[in-house]
């Protein structure tokens, strides 16, 4: 029966990947099932129920992954979870680990001493690899210099880097002292970037002299400076020549260590063992509203987190080699990392994903041989709008899956993916989120993969799609709500003494439940869909409608490059739903592309779903991490003032905001004059 009559016989959407059976049995997740049989006298014959054990023996599932996974540390002895409850449930407290100790372990196996655990590519295609052995003693020498400048315990180390090797090593070396690490993109502006590194007071500040991007050098020197100086608590700066390797001190402007004298000589790293939930980072959400929020993970959640997801969702481990390319101010480049954690080496790019040509980052994978690619959805539309044919044009042999994350697949770019970069892959769209530094719904090795659908939930995820009654629905759109704790949940937020601003984000709608604020949809076979953001959504006569079904439809129409759409309650009780679209360069919105829109939405989603009017727009504002600001927007036609909706520091385009403004503005003129 071929997938397309089976999908007709289950009412099913068309299979697009399934494992061969050599597949299945050299999946690393049948290995731990085995593993948990002969271990436990667990019997786990599928992913629902290795799934289904791990979310109702929570404490027994997470002590397994810590024992497969050889995880070093001492004080394990007990149960994993001695406090089940959201906030505040209490792992291993006597436990003693450390992150970087638990990564590096792998620079230990003779068979991967020599082994390339990053490999960096640069724009010119210039590579520099970094063996298991070279990344330990670089940490190792680096945090002797953190101990030997009076580094301690919980203190902090911030950094502004792109994704470069340098970076992971700092991160490294920080956690190996038990210090707090922090990055953000050298993208950011002074500004915003203090609006973030200024709450944590750190005391050592790394930085780079540029980068290169898109084929330009942008020397960022001054703004290095600038930041320095906005941070009276950093006691030692430490600068990566990236730009000019060769650059004397003196012209410098400030006083600096040298990131590669520091390094260059291998020391063997003394890690300092800290409670479960130490700090290990603090990542920063977004701060479109407000201040960015500081989000702190500990050594031990992430440590087994990355582990499992990294390990058995996404079936990595040593021989494999995984790419993305990550802005560091985005919490996906801490997955890269964690990547580590289970033996696979990393690819580090700091350069633009589109440099030269679309298709630039398939060059990539193939010039390396990654054989797991990570992306946003929005790139994969982009290499298909534009034509590319990856599978024909480069040697993609080694890539055996691709991870699309950031914002719902299309169902016409993920077919796309099979008939143009290669069949067999297996393409998965996970959802996560910077709170976990994780995924709740995604990928697994095991089970087929719907077109359109996410596979399921991830492994100890007890996540569910829940009413506004707080009930279990399936079939129907509803909040994402995890049930149980995971240890990857935030240890808290930076600053927030009581707790409340944590409890608040999550725990506020349905008190000991988190709450994500997305809205999905749990199919009849369990399969998930994302329809975006809940505090985003639309609501039309009564009908909750995702944003995210809309854009789908719309990707489907060629003149299209970008879309955004929001719901505005009118005062006298109606509601206007604008779409604003980007045109491809030639493309002009007549009315007949206006219509033809409209009818495709309708065809592919519901006449709910078509906009009251279609209107170009030059550019969308999208945060550093490409989100759009759905809100903000809506929050302007509404009639809030631009300083009270949106912190521009927090836009990768904040020129682009002025003709939003300038449209809302002239909207409630209209509504006041009654027109």
């Amino acid at each position: 029966m071929t997938s397309k009559s089976l999908a007709a016989a289950t009412g099913r959407p068309a299979v697009t990947w399934q494992p061969t059976r050599e597949q299945l049995d050299g999946a690393r997740l049948s290995g731990f099932m085995r593993w948990v049989e002969d271990r436990h006298q667990v019997s786990l014959k599928n992913y629902r129920e290795v799934w289904t054990w791990s979310v109702t023996e929570l404490s027994d599932f997470w002590d397994a992954v810590r024992e497969y996974f050889g995880i070093v540390g001492q004080g394990f002895e007990g149960p994993a979870l001695v406090e089940e409850r959201m906030p505040g449930a209490v792992w291993y407290p006597n436990a003693r680990l450390n992150f970087a100790e638990n990564l590096l372990r792998h620079a230990k196996d003779p068979q991967l001493q020599d082994v390339p655990a990053i490999v960096d590519v640069d724009e010119d295609d210039s590579r520099r690899d970094i063996t298991w052995a070279q990344l330990t003693g670089r940490v190792g020498a680096l945090a002797e210099h953190l101990r030997e400048i009076g580094v301690q315990p919980g203190d902090r180390v911030a950094a502004v880097l792109p994704n470069l090797p340098e970076a992971i090593i700092g991160l490294l070396a920080s956690a190996a002292v038990g210090a707090v690490w922090t990055i953000n993109s050298p993208d950011l502006s002074a500004q915003a970037t203090l609006d973030r590194l200024a709450q944590l007071e750190p005391k050592v500040l790394i930085g780079a002299d540029g980068y290169r991007f898109n084929g330009k050098k942008f020397d960022r020197l001054e703004h290095f400076a600038a930041v320095l100086a906005g941070l009276p608590t950093v006691e030692h700066a430490i600068l990566v020549k990236k730009l000019n390797p060769e650059l004397p001190a003196a012209e410098v402007g400030f006083e600096h260590r040298d990131f590669e004298g520091l390094t260059r000589t291998p020391v063997e790293p003394q890690y300092l063992r800290v409670p479960f939930d130490h700090p290990l980072w603090v990542l920063f959400s977004s701060g479109t509203t407000g201040a960015p929020k500081g989000i702190i993970h500990g050594h031990g959640g992430m440590t087994l987190e990355a582990s499992k997801g990294c390990g058995l969702n996404q079936d990595m481990g040593p021989g494999d080699l995984y790419y993305v390319a990550a802005n560091t101010s985005w919490m996906v480049w801490n997955t890269l990392v964690n990547n580590l954690m289970v033996g696979a080496s990393v690819v580090t790019y700091a350069g633009s994903p589109t440099y030269g040509r679309a298709d630039r980052q398939f060059q990539i994978l193939a010039g390396t041989g990654s054989t797991m690619f990570a992306t946003g959805a929005a790139y994969l539309n982009l290499a298909q709008k534009a034509g590319t044919h990856p599978g024909r044009d480069w040697d993609l042999s080694r890539l055996r899956a691709i991870l699309s994350t950031g914002s719902p697949l299309p169902e016409n770019t993920w077919q796309w993916v099979h008939d143009e970069v290669k069949a067999d892959v297996h393409l998965g769209s996970d959802t996560g989120g910077t709170d976990i530094c994780s995924g709740f719904i995604g990928s697994n090795p095991l089970d087929p993969v719907y077109l359109g659908h996410l596979q399921g939930p991830l492994l100890g995820v007890a996540v569910q799609a829940w009413n506004e009654q707080g009930t279990q629905v399936v079939g129907e759109v509803g909040e994402l709500v995890v049930c149980q704790p995971m240890p990857s949940m935030p240890v808290a937020f930076w600053g927030d003494a009581d707790g409340s601003r944590y409890r608040n984000s999550y725990f506020e709608t349905f008190p000991g439940a988190w709450t994500q604020g997305d809205w999905i949809t749990e199919s009849q076979w369990g399969g998930f869909v994302v329809h975006g953001r809940s505090d985003a959504t639309l609501n039309r006569q009564g009908v909750r409608l995702g944003s995210a079904d809309i854009y789908a439809a719309v990707q489907q129409v060629p003149e299209v490059a970008d879309s955004l759409v929001i719901g505005v309650e009118e005062p006298d009780g109606g509601y206007y739903m604008p779409l604003f679209v980007v045109l491809k360069d030639g493309a002009a919105l007549t009315q007949e592309l206006s219509d033809r829109i409209g009818k495709t939405i309708r065809s592919l989603t519901s006449a709910r779903h078509v906009p009251d009017t279609v209107i170009e727009v030059p550019g969308l504002p999208v945060t550093h991490a490409g989100k759009k600001i759905e809100i903000p927007i809506k929050r302007l036609f509404l009639g809030h003032a631009t300083e009270d909706v949106i912190n521009l520091g927090s836009l990768s385009n904040p020129d682009t905001l002025g003709w939003f403004v300038q449209q809302a503005r002239a909207y409630r003129s209209r509504n006041a004059a009654g027109i």
